[in-house]
């Protein structure tokens, strides 16, 4: 394996990162994303690495031994309603439940709130006479014949998706596997998802969505990377093609064709991974992960090296229960639109120029300011080119756009575009509070990890807001989701709910939910042929007080349960408890309800050599100066220019300065230094005299 490719396609551009094994070399290619086909940009993109880096130069895709792709299709078909005809089968009573839901108010102080439309038509959602008790008995068997006739009203419909989801599948799954054998005799070639291998869990409402939302974006993921596997293997790939899923490790095409609902965090999923990897490198275990592209901010907190997980969110309304890792979005990037609403206050976001037409300084047609323009204005980013040179920026239309906008807020274009970057900056901290504070952890005791296209540009500001002291940049940084790809590994993920307290009468049960659950595990390694020295299990369950209504995640030993794993566990439950909600009740009894296994396959990762302290001085890698607005001064000043591509171990830089490279430019701000650790890790902290002046 010399040559391995990782792939990810953002809203704005795709990024490409191509690493050869032999001589630990990298590619970055930035190519603008192609909305209406994604899969044009991702082939155009690997192509451009291939013959135009060092790593690959003249190589063809017939040399690649990994290709790792990270999509936003199936995201974008939900959140843009472009998925497919969709039916559902249910238990009688329970086909208006994907309606009804938890009957909570989606704001509960805005009597106009509506719910989001459901996938499933209500004329679509048909109902079958069976019924499985709470405890996994049959009170009421199967008619096979009830489901041929609903397959065939189906059909007549024209679905082209079928969802099955019954009341008690998760302790009985035979129903819903006889409904699917039938529906592929009487509907063949139409998507069918079963609750049961989505989403074996308890929580009926969350799972019915969970498995609807699979099968109305199924046809829409199966077509896009049918095609993309295709045309791979027309341009002469022969690996096997890998998606990553939102729980941060890999899975096959084909899996991701099944289980296309495990996509949804696909691309920003890995970009934690990475920066996981390269801050635990650097010295830093405990951070926060900031990733800002051209649409969106994504940030996550990352405990001791592991990114924290999670077991679901809310996208668009509608619940999504998938393992997943526990990341923020917030409709903040480069290409979020400023605007002014009815109160005369200014706005920034979530809507989005795109990559086309983009930010106004593209030239493409879009006269509406973005946060790319404020930066422009500024002087923080360069006003002529970006991507080294390779796309060229008109600066005269981003002060257009922005003095328009300042002119109806009585400003002028620098004061309204930093007012843009003070907006967008107080967006995406309380983004970064919702998964540190609101989580019971002090933001201040973690460092920052800034990436994506515009990561660096904010970091520094978002740091002092936040309290943060350290901040670290990655080598490549705009591209570090795709690089992430192949620093992860193969993994799955295998749940069991069954609910029962945590004593000494159930401890026979919960070993023998492990077990078999492991034994899946195992079943998985050989399906991916694993070798055993590279599989890993790690064992987690969901907890709760007797009389809790939601659960926490916390890790178990992985071994048979006795009465001390009995005790280590509940202990592991009551500090897990203080730590998100403030207080711990050891007293009362502690309740299991759902039993997990993470299975992970160990796969070749990239690594960087470390770097010598340079003896060469700083000034090498002195690009000249450039006119930047900097609030601290109220004005303009010229400040150092520098070249990442000449920064070596051992350089310094004193903000304020610039930082420019292919992918990226990173804003020092004043009082900030910045060290290039051995892994060229750029690290920002505030420098000797700044700290002296806060004592």
């Amino acid at each position: 394996m010399a040559l391995r490719v990782g792939v990810d396609t953002g809203g704005t551009f795709t990024d490409v990162c191509l690493y050869d094994d032999e001589t630990h070399e990298m590619t970055v290619v930035k190519v603008s994303s192609t909305p209406a086909d994604p899969g044009t940009a991702v082939v155009a993109g690997v192509q451009e690495a291939l013959h135009g880096g060092s790593s690959g130069n003249g190589a063809d895709l017939a040399s690649i031994g990994q290709f790792a792709h990270g999509t936003t299709v199936a995201t974008n078909a939900l959140l843009e309603g472009r998925g497919a005809r969709t039916g559902l089968i249910t238990t009688a009573g329970f086909r208006d439940l994907l309606e009804l839901g938890r009957q909570r108010r989606p704001m509960l102080y805005d009597l106009t709130a509506r719910k989001p439309t459901p996938l499933a038509a209500r004329d679509l959602r048909l109902e079958v006479s069976e019924r499985v008790r709470h405890d996994g008995s049959v009170e009421d068997a199967l008619d096979d014949e009830e489901v041929r006739q609903r397959a065939r009203e189906l059909r007549l419909a024209g679905v082209e998706a079928v969802s099955v989801c019954f009341l008690y599948s998760y302790l009985h799954p035979q129903h819903e596997q006889r409904v699917k054998a039938i529906l592929a005799e009487e509907l063949p070639g139409v998507f069918v998802s079963t609750s049961h291998e989505v989403l074996p869990e308890f929580r009926e409402y969350e799972r019915l969505s969970t498995v609807v939302i699979n099968s109305f974006i199924g046809p829409v993921m199966s077509g896009y990377l049918g095609r993309l596997r295709m045309s791979l293997s027309d341009h002469g790939l022969d690996a096997m093609p890998q998606v990553t899923q939102s729980n941060g490790g890999m899975m096959s095409f084909p899996t991701a064709e099944a289980l296309p609902v495990r996509t949804v965090l696909s691309g920003p999923s890995t970009g934690v991974v990475g920066a996981a990897r390269i801050a635990a490198t650097s010295g830093c275990p405990d951070i926060i992960t900031f990733d800002m592209g051209g649409t969106s901010s994504d940030v996550s907190l990352v405990r001791e090296g592991r990114p924290t997980s999670s077991t679901g969110m809310t996208l668009d309304g509608r619940p999504v229960r998938a393992p997943m890792l526990d990341i923020n979005t917030v409709g903040a990037g480069g290409g979020s639109i400023a605007w002014i609403d009815e109160g005369g206050h200014l706005k920034v976001g979530p809507r989005s120029a795109g990559a086309d037409p983009g930010p106004a300084c593209y030239g493409r047609g879009n006269d509406e300011p973005t946060v790319t323009d404020a930066n422009v204005v500024l002087g923080i980013l360069n006003q002529e080119t970006l991507l080294g040179g390779a796309m060229p920026i008109d600066a005269s239309r981003s002060f257009s756009a922005v003095e328009r906008l300042g002119s109806q807020l009585g400003l002028s274009a620098v004061e309204t575009a930093q007012g843009i970057i003070s907006v967008v900056t107080a967006n995406m901290v309380r983004a970064i509070r919702v998964i540190s504070v609101q989580r019971g952890y002090d933001p201040a005791d973690y460092a920052l990890v800034a990436f994506g296209g515009a990561g660096p540009l904010h970091s520094g500001r978002l740091a002092a807001e936040l309290g943060v002291r350290r901040t670290l940049i990655p080598q490549r940084p705009g591209a570090l989701s795709a690089l992430g790809m192949l620093m992860t590994e193969l993994r799955a993920d295998f749940s069991r709910t069954h609910i029962a307290v945590l004593d000494h009468r159930n401890v026979t049960w919960i070993s023998e939910a492990f077990r078999s659950l492991d034994q899946d595990a195992r079943d998985w390694f050989d399906r991916e042929r694993v070798p055993a020295p590279a599989q890993n299990t790690r064992w987690v369950a969901d907890l709760r007080y007797v009389g809790q209504n939601y659960e926490l995640t916390v890790p178990v030993p992985a071994t048979d349960a006795d009465d001390a794993w009995r005790r280590t566990v509940a202990a592991s439950f009551h500090d897990a408890h203080h730590t998100r909600y403030g207080y711990a009740s050891p007293d009362q009894p502690v309740e299991i309800v759902t039993v997990r296994i993470e299975a992970t396959g160990d796969v070749p990762r990239a690594q960087f050599p470390c770097q010598e302290r340079t003896d060469v001085p700083i000034c090498a890698a002195q690009a000249g100066t450039r006119e930047v607005f900097l609030p601290e001064y109220d004005e303009r000043r010229p400040v150092p220019l520098y070249d990442r591509r000449l920064l070596q171990h051992g350089h310094v830089v004193h903000g304020p300065a610039v930082i420019e490279q292919y992918d990226t430019t990173f804003l020092v701000l004043p009082g900030q230094d910045v060290h290039v650790d051995p892994w060229l890790v750029l690290v920002a902290e505030p420098g000797a005299d700044h700290e002296e002046a806060d004592q």
